[in-house]
């Protein structure tokens, strides 16, 4: 019997299945570079000229990761870094190491590769190594763009 749940979707985060996603959680170690999604979703609606685009990560049935991203974000803002950011990606604890990260990302980066004028997908990280997700970034090819963005170092994945 196959113990993997099943293929990885993006899902719509509503009403029904907001508790579900909010549930999720990482380790104490990564929580250092990564809010919970119930923060993150507050701070989606407390912030709509940030474009925010966000789905809970599902492998089947089972609700395994968020992710969120600002989703074309216009030159009059800024305020925020744009205009195609990963501003949360998450795996709960629980499922992590089974490429559900890197599967979700590829929805993720097949999603902004279809928006207009998308030549970069940014993202931005905390300093520190415990828990950091550097490598997993790396891996999957963002580099370093050389500068910083509210107390962040920035990369980006070329489109």
């Amino acid at each position: 019997m196959d113990d993997e749940p099943g293929p990885v979707t993006l899902r719509v985060i509503t009403d029904a299945n907001r508790a579900e996603i909010e549930a999720l959680s990482v380790t104490v170690e990564q929580s250092d570079y990564v809010a919970s999604n119930a923060e993150s979703l507050i701070e989606a609606a407390a912030t709509p000229d940030a474009r925010p685009w966000y789905r809970g990560i599902y492998a089947g049935d089972v609700p395994v990761g968020f992710v969120m991203i600002s989703d074309g974000i216009p030159d009059t803002h800024p305020e925020y870094l744009g205009p195609y950011f990963l501003w949360r990606l998450m795996i709960d604890t629980r499922w992590q190491g089974r490429g559900y990260g890197k599967a979700a990302l590829d929805l993720v980066v097949d999603h902004v590769r279809s928006r207009p004028d998308a030549r970069a997908l940014l993202c931005s990280l905390v300093p520190g190594t415990a828990g950091s997700p550097r490598g997993f970034y790396f891996g999957y090819g963002f580099r370093l763009r050389g500068d910083w963005f509210d107390g962040e170092e920035v990369i980006e994945l070329p489109l």
